[in-house]
């Protein structure tokens, strides 16, 4: 098993050079030159297993054993999953006759983030502890400087994943004034020497530009060993695999013999849906996985259009609506910023969808009569460069009929939005419990319902946060309900005081990858300045 770019060239790396460099050179995501196949009696053989060993049987389908030994792989798994707080890890339950949500809140940071960067972070201190072993006393030690771009929970996430560890420095980039309170508290409160979270006055995608700048700058990027946690890393999609079988698994105990099972993903960044396009590729039954997206709708378009276009052009950006300034107090700071539209959902507010590129690569390739792997990237390295040079791209229609095989695409608007956070709050469905979801759960639960389901099809949606993350967003949509409390139905115990904790942070005031470098070279001194004081 070796890796390739989407965008070409002649790299072949290992499982480990691919996880630790992050981002090709010419600027591609890493992919397995091939995807594996199951055993042939998967189905049977893993139907009854815990989380932890069904991620080791899927993860060793990618990793070989040569480069991590199977009892290493297991602990690495079995360490990364002990931080959570539910035994199941990624719980399912119903909340209507055909639909489930997918729990993915139960880890440290409750968002699902956490599944991937747990494990992450604990795959870069293996890697390095295992590089370092091999040196001389006298040899300089390999580190690693992971730069990271959040619009809210892989922040937090990634800090978690890392913090304290040794060789690793985190540097996580968040637009300022445009991730939820929690989300900024998460971060910013991880006082650990080796994380700094740095303010980028401007939007997400500008913060993923600079982060893809700083991979793209070959002397920086090699003075500094720079580290990718965002889902450009494949080490993210994989880790998110399992959870896309473990609940289908949960599911069919629940559902009649020969039921179908449909995936309803909330989507921002394409790389939660893409694990499940994975899952599917490798052999897991799923109906059309659903793309569900908020005002910021660039894949839904996509799939209407064959277009990927930054900005709709069929209409101006408009400014947001009153459910905007209701549910975060003020519109302060929260306008359109370069077309990114504010929503009740922020961890969405998203023009470009890096995962996206990888899918582009399957489609084309299989959209090809030849099925020719280099002609495929080189399509994509073009439209890569039109989006870069225009704004957009076009696919043929034989690519968007590829890519309509597999998804269907729907967006949700913030009224519809709190509609839905009231709806499984107040209204559940008779003989299932109320339950509270935050605005992205809501997200995908609108866009299920949109999509609808015969009586043979189950939906599975996927809870990509815990509604205490949202605060403000649940507590405006839930105002007027009498019987609801967030101190007492939401708030965890974790959450306590948060807002109230020391903080760091560090305020960059321009989205030029200049000002974001100043920072990770003054940082870098002051580490080297206190390693020679022996502090």
């Amino acid at each position: 098993m070796h890796y390739l770019s989407t965008r070409g060239g002649d790299e072949k790396l290992s499982f480990e050079e691919a996880i630790l460099q992050g981002l090709a050179p010419n600027g591609g995501l890493y992919i397995p030159a091939q995807v594996p196949e199951l055993p042939e009696n998967w189905e049977n053989d893993w139907a009854n297993l815990p989380f932890d060993q069904l991620s080791y049987e899927i993860t060793k389908l990618f990793v070989p054993a040569s480069e991590i030994p199977p009892n290493d792989l297991k602990l690495l798994i079995n360490r990364s999953y002990s931080t959570f707080r539910h035994s199941s890890r990624t719980p399912i339950t119903q909340v209507d006759s055909h639909r489930f949500i997918l729990e993915l809140f139960h880890g440290p940071t409750f968002a699902f983030k956490d599944v991937a960067l747990q494990f992450l972070g604990n795959l870069f201190e293996y890697f390095l502890n295992r590089r370092n072993a091999r040196k001389s006393a006298n040899d300089a030690r390999d580190k690693l400087t992971i730069v990271g771009a959040t619009s809210g929970d892989t922040g937090s996430a990634a800090i978690y994943g890392v913090r304290g560890k040794q060789d690793i420095s985190i540097f996580i980039l968040h637009p300022k004034n445009r991730v939820s309170p929690i989300q900024e508290a998460q971060m910013t409160t991880v006082l650990d020497s080796n994380v700094h979270n740095c303010a980028v006055k401007g939007t997400f995608d500008d913060c993923q530009d600079i982060v893809k700048s700083l991979f793209s700058d070959k002397p920086f990027n090699d003075k500094h060993k720079l580290g990718a946690v965002n889902s450009i890393n494949w080490a993210r999609i994989l880790s998110q695999i399992t959870y896309y079988f473990y609940s289908y698994l949960q599911a069919k105990k629940q559902t009649p013999a020969h039921s179908h099972i449909q995936f309803v993903v909330p989507t921002g960044n394409f790389g939660d849906i893409l694990a499940g396009f994975y899952a599917k590729k490798l052999g897991l039954p799923s109906q059309p996985m659903v793309i569900a997206t908020n005002a910021n709708d660039i894949l839904t378009r996509f799939w209407r259009t064959g277009v990927y276009e930054k900005h709709d052009s069929s209409q101006h950006v408009q400014a947001q609506d009153s459910a905007v300034e209701a549910a975060q107090g003020s519109s302060d700071g929260k306008q359109a910023v370069g077309g990114v539209k504010a929503t009740l959902s922020p961890a969405m507010d998203i023009l470009v969808s890096s995962n996206f590129e990888r899918l582009l690569w399957y489609i084309v390739l299989e959209s090809m009569v030849d099925g020719d792997q280099l002609a495929a990237s080189r399509q994509v390295n073009e439209w890569m460069n039109e989006l870069k040079l225009h704004g957009r791209f076009q696919v043929p229609q034989a690519a968007l009929n590829v890519a309509r095989r597999d998804f269907t695409a729907t967006s949700v608007s913030d009224e519809e939005t709190t509609q839905t956070i009231k709806q499984y709050f107040s209204h559940p469905r008779p003989g299932y419990s109320s339950y509270t979801v935050d605005p992205h759960t809501a997200v995908g639960l609108k866009a299920a319902a949109d999509v609808g389901c015969n009586n043979n099809t189950y939906q599975i949606c996927l809870a990509t946060a815990h509604a205490a993350k949202f605060s403000e967003a649940v507590e405006n949509a839930l105002n007027d309900e009498a019987s609801f409390n967030f101190q007492r139905d939401v708030l965890p115990t974790e959450f306590h005081g948060l807002m109230d904790k020391p903080r760091r942070v560090i305020d960059v005031n321009g989205i030029a990858p200049e000002l974001t470098k100043e920072v990770i070279e003054s940082k870098a001194t002051e580490e080297v300045s206190q390693q020679n004081v022996g502090i």
